[in-house]
């Protein structure tokens, strides 16, 4: 009995003991599988994202090599385009425009402009203009060198009336048994966008300073309202920028520099002071003395020296503007239309809010803006590039008649450009028809930038 039950107990042990080492087996198998399962799905993974990887950084890569590509064919496409115009200069023959007549002004000077050279070219050098025009070129007349290979402007008979207008207003001589319209001495040039306000003014001043006017030249009327430092005047309850005013004095000093120091200074008032530019107030002064025998170019240096009087001395300058007789004196502003709206400052109203500051409370822009000084001339020109907003047609501090519109290329003007982009080699002659560039006239609706864009297009 004993030995039977030991029997059983050793068979019952044998087999637990072999069922739990099959047990054993299958599960150490299932582990291998699923670590080998596991492994190679890894690795097929793995795999599959380098090549994944792989292929998109080929393509990332094709991609820049094609981007490369295009740059490097555009330059060497641009480089033989002015080799050939550099070789093209000794063909006079080539100066052609519509119907057969001359393409460039022989005219040394815009001075001496008439009608009959209007819808032609006129040649400037770089330096010519970078001397005369010291502030800084706009931008759209930059553009138009960069593209079309050549410092050449298309002279048109708005900007001749605009020139006339202001010379009728020195020499009012000139008015009698004059049939133009009537002489305005502020004006704002308007229009829609790149129809050539910016390059009209800028030739307006040019023209101005070679008749020896005093011309205070504001390319961008932006940069007045935009940057730098703003203090809160308790003096004046205007905000002082003392940084933009420097650089207005800088400006204003490139070229006037003969004229000014020939110029004596009518108010003697000392200059008050104001908070400067990170210094803080002055101590122990509040204003700066003018002597007798001050000069305009000692009244500029002054404010351009000393940061307190910066702001100061820009709106005394305004006064003294108004007072000179000894020579004719133009402020020309660009983007004017940017001192009819908000700056870029605001005042901290309540600990979570602020208030924007209107251009108007700068205390630069509030002694230069107004146009109702009636014997000052003054034109101002609208930048639509600039986005300030549509502003309304009676502009507070500007004459009622003072808002002039300047029109686009009219069909004889860009009949003279597309020429001048066809002499440029922008087009090919093989492409170049009447019938094309007018239709790119009409597709641009005389827009003169988006003519320049569309004219290598014609085929």
């Amino acid at each position: 009995m004993l030995l039977r039950t030991l029997r059983r107990a050793t068979t019952t042990a044998a087999v637990v003991a072999a069922a739990s080492s099959t047990l054993t087996k299958q599960h150490h198998s299932h582990l291998s599988i699923s670590r080998s399962f596991s492994s190679n799905t890894t690795k097929a993974n793995l795999t599959k994202a380098k090549r994944s990887k792989s292929k998109s950084d080929g393509k990332d890569r094709a991609e820049e090599l094609q981007v490369t590509d295009t740059e490097f064919f555009v330059k060497q496409d641009e480089e033989l385009r002015r080799q050939q115009l550099a070789q093209d200069e000794n063909n006079p023959a080539l100066d052609v425009g519509p119907n057969g007549r001359p393409l460039f002004t022989s005219t040394p000077s815009i001075s001496l402009l008439t009608k009959k050279d209007a819808s032609t070219y006129m040649k400037f050098s770089m330096e010519e203009l970078n001397e005369v025009l010291p502030e800084g070129l706009p931008m759209g007349m930059v553009k138009e060198f960069e593209e079309s290979s050549r410092s050449a402007l298309l002279i048109r008979q708005s900007f001749l009336d605009l020139r006339d207008n202001f010379r009728r207003a020195v020499d009012p001589s000139l008015v009698v048994g004059s049939k133009g319209s009537k002489v305005r001495k502020q004006i704002v040039l308007d229009g829609p966008v790149s129809c050539g306000k910016s390059i009209a003014l800028a030739m307006l001043v040019h023209w101005a300073r070679e008749e020896g006017w005093l011309v205070l030249y504001v390319p961008s009327g932006r940069e007045w309202t935009h940057g730098g430092l703003f203090y809160k005047n308790p003096q004046t309850c205007l905000w002082d920028t003392p940084v933009q005013a420097a650089n207005i004095l800088q400006d204003f000093s490139k070229y006037n520099v003969s004229l000014l120091k020939k110029i004596k200074c009518n108010t003697l008032d000392p200059i008050p002071l104001g908070e400067g530019a990170g210094v803080g107030w002055p101590k122990g002064i509040d204003k700066m003395p003018i002597s007798e025998d001050s000069t305009l170019y000692d009244l500029v240096q002054a404010g351009i020296n000393n940061t307190h009087a910066s702001v100061g001395v820009v709106v005394r300058l305004r006064k003294e503007l108004s007072d000179v007789k000894d020579v004719p004196v133009l402020i020309a502003i660009d983007q004017y239309n940017s001192w009819f709206t908000f700056s870029e400052y605001e005042e901290p109203v309540t600990v979570r809010a602020c208030r924007p500051v209107h251009a108007r409370e700068l205390a630069t822009v509030n002694a230069f803006r107004s146009m109702l000084h009636e014997n000052d001339m003054m034109v101002g020109a609208f930048s639509h590039s600039t986005a300030v907003g549509k502003l309304r047609q009676e502009l507070p501090d500007v004459p009622t008649d003072a808002r002039i519109n300047f029109p686009r290329y009219n069909l004889d003007e860009a009949d003279s450009v597309c020429h001048y982009y066809l002499r440029q080699r922008l087009v090919s002659h093989d492409a170049f028809s009447e019938e094309n560039w007018k239709k790119i006239y009409y597709l641009s609706n005389g827009n003169g930038t988006e003519m320049r864009y569309l004219v290598p297009f014609m085929r």
